[in-house]
């Protein structure tokens, strides 16, 4: 299966339509080149622009939505659109999108876990509650975002509804990069799984982005790494390896806590 990575740069002169514009035609041009796309989290606005969360807020099926569901259809691809900001009510959340080829949403993630500590996303935006996956032609994938990469209980769980991979978007510092790399592959390493890690490139909000997007295997290797600016990463991961890993090195069969216990029978 053929990944790309889409390391788009968040300019804060770049006007949100010509970026979403450019987005959509940066995944078009993938076609025949990728299986799979994907693009980082809040490429819209940018992750640390809080003062723009409200303005540029969209309901579900609104401009962003319709852009990548035409891009997917377009390029022919499955189309994880990293996350935009979803107006629901009066509240806001950090929404990812994933299509099919045909351009059908097949799933839509809410982030969980919201970073700010009492600022920015941690209080401008609500927290998702549900875990999500999605099913690619023989490889189920779980889908997480930025922080959430920090809570290894979440990719545990995305593990016990049978994520195989995780993609992960996000807009990560470039003062904590060497974090994004070291959690990407303890994700990888400890559920024996793919991880697809898409950052954005640029500054916004005064906030250098680390970039490096990588594509870790299931025993912890990089097998692509990206560099700090604008760049699309391809990779090819054959989707066998999660399940031989598993076979040939069964540790997640030696789970203990947090697994439930075994109901003993009745007498």
């Amino acid at each position: 299966m053929r990944a790309s990575l889409i390391q788009i740069a968040v300019d804060p002169d770049e006007p949100v339509a010509a970026r979403r514009a450019r987005a959509a035609r940066l995944v078009r041009e993938e076609h025949g080149s990728a299986d799979l796309v994907v693009l980082p989290e809040l490429w819209t606005v940018g992750a640390f622009a809080a003062d723009l969360f409200a303005a540029e807020s969209e309901p579900l099926h609104g401009p962003t939505y319709e852009a990548m569901a035409a891009a997917a259809r377009d390029a022919e691809v499955w189309l994880h659109a990293g996350s935009f900001v979803e107006a629901v009510g009066d509240a806001l959340h950090n929404t990812s999108l994933v299509f099919s080829p045909d351009g059908e949403l097949v799933a839509s993630y809410r982030k969980i876990h919201r970073f700010g500590f009492d600022r920015g996303e941690a209080v401008l935006m609500a927290a998702g509650e549900d875990l999500v996956t999605f099913d690619l032609p023989h490889l189920t994938v779980g889908v997480g975002t930025c922080y959430d990469l920090r809570f290894p209980e979440l990719f545990r769980g995305l593990v016990d509804a049978g994520a195989e991979a995780f993609v992960v978007p996000a807009g990560w510092p470039a003062r904590r990069r060497g974090h994004w790399t070291l959690l990407a592959r303890a994700r990888a390493v400890e559920n024996q799984a793919y991880v697809l890690a898409c950052g954005t490139a640029g500054t916004h909000a005064d906030v250098e982005q680390a970039g490096h997007s990588l594509v870790v295997d299931p025993w912890g290797e990089v097998l692509a790494e990206a560099g700090p600016g604008e760049e699309v990463l391809r990779v090819v991961l054959d989707p066998a390896k999660p399940a031989a890993i598993r076979e040939d090195f069964p540790a997640l069969k030696d789970r203990v806590l947090g697994v439930e216990a075994p109901r003993k029978p009745r007498v």
